[in-house]
């Protein structure tokens, strides 16, 4: 690990006086490049320079314990436990930076929520886990885009399909793929019996057309009248968009804008972040493959996660976490839940690391 870090901060001083010479910016790809290289190892860098500091305030003080003055030696065995705390709080830190970052944090999301097993009562459950998605998106100052909604006769939705836009947005996202089970007592049951349904949850990075090249010779696009709740039309001209991908048979539906051009990209940009989800499930099985583990995207056939009603409760079952505050969760307050999962991961992979 120090030999890596080294290395990294002698990277850092050749970056930082490159950057201050004055012909760098006349070349304005060049002056991106290196700023972006800088910026990823800048963090590290001065990690690790805290880092060296304190190993030498380690060794300073460890030269005054043979000092005559009972009350001098006192003062630096104080200071050098105080040192070796935060040696080790270091270490911790740069460990956590150097593991890989991954690329597709950054990007935007594109978040499918499908109603499953429990029929009505799934698809009432998918609507309320795109509010509490909405509100946790809106809470942090995100763009909110429905791309395909199906609604249900009693409420909620078959389906729907959005894309969220904020720095960092698939990186909060990506442990939310998965089975979504609900416990409760549905709306329709006349007996006051608890229902178990489930739903599922589809995360994907949002893919740029540098991606995933689509040729057009391999899409088949079909127009048709757009429809709501029991198959009646909502629009008098033929605005909804059907594209299928021919070679795998992938098939995006998007009906909500009354514009057939509107729909037709909004489906392009879901076939296109399906496709790439695909590209990252082979990378990243090759990768838990190679390393032996378990990496945490979120198989969108696992059962993650359980909010029981009838007892407030929210158990997520990869990583045994159950917080009694389900009404603060369904409207938005997840913070919590994607922290400890963020933590857990991490720590798997600094396990797998070391």
């Amino acid at each position: 690990m120090f030999q890596k870090l080294d290395r990294v901060l002698q990277k850092f001083g050749e970056l930082s006086e490159i950057l201050t010479d004055p012909n760098i910016y006349s070349d304005t790809n060049r002056y991106k490049e290196l700023t972006k290289e800088y910026a990823s190892v800048k963090e590290v860098a001065e990690e690790y320079k805290s880092y060296l500091e304190v190993l030498k305030e380690i060794e300073d003080n460890k030269s005054l314990l043979n000092d005559s003055d009972p009350d001098m030696k006192e003062m630096a065995r104080d200071e050098i436990e105080s040192l070796q705390t935060k040696k080790e709080e270091l270490i911790s830190s740069l460990k956590h930076l150097l593991l890989p970052k991954d690329p597709n944090d950054n990007r935007n999301v594109i978040l499918e929520i499908r109603a499953g097993t429990g029929g009505d009562e799934s698809a009432i459950f998918t609507g309320d886990l795109f509010r509490m998605y909405s509100y946790f998106a809106q809470n942090r100052g995100w763009k909110i885009d429905v791309m395909s909604a199906s609604d249900s006769d009693m409420g909620g939705y078959k389906e729907i399909i959005l894309n969220i836009k904020g720095e960092g947005a698939y990186s909060f996202f990506k442990y939310e793929a998965g089975v979504h089970r609900v416990q409760r007592v549905p709306q329709t049951e006349s007996q006051g019996r608890i229902h178990t349904s489930a739903c599922t949850v589809a995360v994907m990075p949002e893919a740029e057309e540098v991606d995933i090249d689509i040729e057009e010779k391999d899409l088949r696009i079909d127009v048709f009248r757009s429809s709501g709740p029991g198959g009646q039309s909502v629009n008098t001209t033929d605005s909804a968009v059907r594209v299928t991908y021919i070679p795998t048979n992938t098939v995006v539906i998007c009906q909500d804008e009354k514009s057939q051009l509107k729909n037709k990209l909004k489906a392009l940009k879901v076939l296109r972040s399906r496709l790439y989800e695909v590209k990252l499930k082979e990378q990243n099985d090759k990768i838990a493959a190679d390393r032996k583990l378990q990496i945490g995207s979120g198989d969108r056939s696992e059962r993650i996660r359980t909010y029981n009603f009838p007892q407030g409760r929210m158990t997520d079952h990869r990583i045994g976490l159950t917080l009694y505050k389900l009404e603060s969760i369904m409207q938005g307050d997840i913070e919590d839940i994607i922290v400890a999962l963020r933590t857990h991961y991490q720590a798997l992979a600094m396990s797998q690391d070391s």
